[in-house]
């Protein structure tokens, strides 16, 4: 998950707490904790936003680093994946994935069934 959050802060610019849960699907609480997981690594650094309320994120070199070895894996996984699906079968998985993707991100949260409770 932590690979997963560089990437959306240095490859598509997501520098909020807030713009990175939603982009990640999971709550404000949860990124904090992971983003204070990246900074205690030395992969992200919080600096000041435009106002005091918000934190603009940033990857540092080592963060990049760690995404180099991130972009290797899912290249290597491509080309496993390449391996047992033709051109046409590799566009409609991609194609079914983004649906899904897109479905999901669109969808309310579950609401909990009665007399279920937190755990």
């Amino acid at each position: 998950m932590q690979l997963v959050a560089l990437k959306f802060m240095a490859l598509e610019g997501v520098r909020s707490q807030a713009a990175l849960a939603e982009r990640m699907m999971v709550d404000a609480p949860a990124v904090s904790r992971m983003v204070d997981r990246l900074e205690e690594d030395g992969l992200v650094k919080r600096c000041a936003g435009e106002d005091r309320r918000c934190v603009r994120l940033e990857s540092t070199p080592a963060g990049l680093d760690e995404l180099k070895y991130l972009e290797a894996a899912e290249q290597a996984l491509d080309e496993e994946v390449q391996q047992h699906l033709t051109a046409s079968e590799m566009r409609e998985l991609k194609r079914l994935l983004e649906k899904l993707q897109t479905g999901l991100t669109q969808s309310p949260a579950p609401s909990r069934p009665e007399g279920a409770t937190a755990e």
